[in-house]
């Protein structure tokens, strides 16, 4: 997807969205200081150009039930392609790993574990070493309390991009 020349304006609309999620026309407009139809124009190009991925709903899980969080670190024996590929294609299967990223460095990947109880991230570690994924070795880091979670400034991000 080509990038777009993004202005303050669009940065100020994808704050506006981030921050609060779908919006009115006319809320955005007025959040965003434009007219509403020049704002819905930037909001379809904004989408259509691949920028916003969806709207989600900010859950806080602690309230729903308890659960164990885990950061795991990974590092596998072979850095081929083929490894790498299969490794990720476990990855995105398993809905106990809600992030995980790629670094460089001493890790191959951190992924952060939600699971229901200890019993069920020891289950999915055993599942781990069961699946042919060339893991090396691992870590974990059990969570004892969030201390902060955020979305990113993307105006901070985007000053430097702006045109």
């Amino acid at each position: 997807m080509k990038k777009l020349a993004l202005d303050a304006a669009d940065i100020r609309i994808l704050c506006a969205l981030q921050k609060h999620g779908p919006l009115s026309k006319a809320k955005l407009s007025e959040i965003s200081g434009l007219s509403a139809t020049p704002c819905w124009a930037r909001l379809t190009r904004l989408k259509a150009a691949g920028y916003i991925r969806g709207y989600h709903a900010d859950i806080e899980l602690s309230r729903l039930a308890d659960f164990a969080q885990v950061i795991v670190t990974v590092s596998l024996s072979r850095h081929r392609k083929a490894d790498f590929d299969r490794f990720e294609a476990y990855i995105n299967g398993r809905d106990e790993i809600v992030d995980c990223i790629a670094t460089g460095g001493g890790v191959d990947y951190i992924m952060k574990v939600i699971s229901s109880s200890l019993t069920d991230f020891q289950n999915f570690v055993e599942d781990l070493h069961t699946e042919d994924l060339g893991i090396d070795r691992y870590m974990t880091h059990f969570a004892t309390r969030q201390v902060k979670t955020a979305l990113p400034n993307i105006s901070k991000l985007a000053t430097s991009n702006l045109k």
